[in-house]
């Protein structure tokens, strides 16, 4: 799916309250809903964050979350939105909240990678992490899955291991989510969790976007105030959390 599609958004959700417990808004019942509040917001975990109400999860309405039936069978239109928010163009998504899944504006991008990549340390040369990073440059995107085989995580309880590299190097604002893709079954059918297709932040939304004229410092402290004034009865503690490289 190419940064160039764009969706179809619907009239934003009114904001009329500063978040906590956590924003008063229209009912956020569609993709396109989701999106423009983010593009309004700027930055969103997907599930629970630590603050309460702080995720889209709490956010949409009651018949977009997670609902099993007697079957066995599973619904969860939050976790479809993913790709189509995505492919949006006005926001990266990635585990990028203390090592969970989230969303973060365009607008509001440049500063989180520009403090997160000066707080993480630097990638060695030869290091896993260069590998990863090498390989996505050189493929240009892939399933995780492809991607650990294509980096030689191919033995046993080593799933989990490279699953660890990549969330390191998406905290650190070096690897994005670009889709998800999902099997289908014999009649053609999408099912199951979809696989994260990754790619790097300079591919997917260009060098520039991936520049700030800020020092790290100043970043951070934008980002900081821009969420305490949303989330004025939250601990400062609790929101530096969610920023901490």
């Amino acid at each position: 799916m190419s940064y160039g599609q764009i969706l179809v958004i619907l009239p934003p959700p009114i904001l009329t309250h500063t978040m906590n417990n956590i924003f008063t808004h229209d009912i956020i019942d569609s993709a396109a809903g989701l999106t423009e509040l983010i593009k309004q917001i700027g930055l969103l975990p997907l599930l629970d964050s630590g603050i309460s109400g702080f995720d889209a999860e709490s956010i949409v309405d009651d018949d977009c979350r997670y609902v099993t039936f007697p079957d066995g069978g599973w619904d969860w239109p939050l976790w479809k939105w993913k790709g189509p928010i995505i492919a949006s163009g006005i926001c990266a998504y990635g585990k990028f909240f203390a090592k969970k899944a989230g969303f973060v504006s365009l607008e509001w991008w440049p500063d989180l990678c520009n403090y997160r990549r000066n707080s993480s340390p630097d990638i060695e040369e030869g290091s896993v992490e260069e590998i990863i990073l090498v390989t996505l440059k050189e493929r240009g995107s892939m399933i995780t899955r492809d991607l650990r085989k294509a980096c030689g995580f191919t033995g046993p309880k080593m799933r989990s291991l490279f699953d660890g590299y990549v969330t390191k190097l998406q905290m650190a604002c070096r690897i994005v989510t670009e889709d998800f893709v999902y099997p289908r079954d014999k009649h053609g059918n999408e099912y199951g969790w979809g696989w994260a297709l990754l790619t790097t932040p300079e591919q997917r939304y260009g060098h520039e976007l991936c520049q700030c004229s800020r020092t790290p410092e100043q970043s951070y402290e934008r980002l900081l105030k821009h969420l305490k004034n949303m989330l004025p009865k939250t601990d400062e503690n609790q929101i530096c959390k969610l920023l901490k490289a």
